[in-house]
């Protein structure tokens, strides 16, 4: 089993997801996922849903805060990477072109966060763990296995995140497409490829969970009225699709050999 008591800096740690629809969200990735829910007060955000699976977190939930709704911001699945000093890493990323869409904040006793926009747009929480250090699960079904960057320009994304978190990247695409793999230290740690051209999304974060059954989970993504968008194809050991819930959130499944 992937479980996991801390993560480096650098390494992604946490996933969540805004929606227009916490009621539907919830069924909706309890059935796909096998997720066991907890709903916990968040304050002025209402209700923060916490996903498990045997017990241990993978991810969570929330209703979509009413400034994003009225912005006409789809829902979508926040990706969060761990820091030693979110204050230091929030500054050096709007000194390397990034915007910070919201500047470093408590949230309770679980931690620090700041929300940033890389220089091509893709959105990410920069984390520093106080209560809450993240996933305590990862690679098993049902669990975050992946962090994918789809970006407008892959060379300015690769010097960016390799300054802000001394992440390094090897190329890994067959010869038709440019894939990097990004590492923090020996972990790795995602990955990132220019957005193809007909793809009329803004850059992003892409999360990957773990399924068992790929063509199960497909057709559980349609009966549950959610779509897929793409695939299955291959992707490193393994094969992925890329989905959308009911709400629109995109995500990804993955099938296939998973680090411990």
């Amino acid at each position: 089993m992937g479980e996991r008591t801390s993560y480096e800096p650098g390494v992604f740690c946490w996933v969540d997801l805004a929606t227009t629809d916490p009621e539907g969200a919830k069924a909706f990735y309890s059935a796909l996922l096998g997720w066991e829910l907890e709903d916990l007060p968040a304050d002025e955000a209402g209700t923060y849903t916490m996903a498990s699976v045997n017990g241990l977190h993978v991810a969570a939930l929330y209703p979509q805060p009413p400034d994003q709704a009225d912005s006409g911001a789809p829902p979508s699945w926040m990706n969060y990477i761990s820091v030693e000093d979110v204050e230091e890493s929030a500054q050096r990323a709007q000194e390397l072109g990034a915007s910070v869409l919201a500047p470093p904040f408590d949230v309770a006793e679980s931690g620090h966060q700041a929300v940033i926009a890389d220089p091509q747009g893709a959105i990410f929480s920069l984390w520093q763990a106080k209560e809450h250090f993240g996933a305590g699960l990862v690679n098993d079904p049902g669990a975050l296995a992946f962090n994918q960057l789809l970006t407008t320009d892959l060379d300015a994304a690769r010097s960016f995140y390799g300054d802000l978190l001394d992440w390094r990247s090897e190329s890994a695409g067959p010869d038709d497409m440019e894939f990097w793999l990004v590492y923090a230290g020996e972990t790795m740690n995602g990955g990132m490829m220019n957005k193809p051209a007909e793809d009329p999304s803004p850059p992003n974060w892409l999360a990957y969970f773990t399924t068992g059954d790929l063509e199960a989970s497909m057709e559980r993504v349609s009966e549950l009225g959610g779509t897929v968008v793409g695939g299955p194809r291959p992707g490193g050991p393994g094969r992925i699709v890329v989905a959308q819930d009911p709400q629109g959130a995109f995500f990804a499944l993955y099938e296939g050999e998973v680090d411990p």
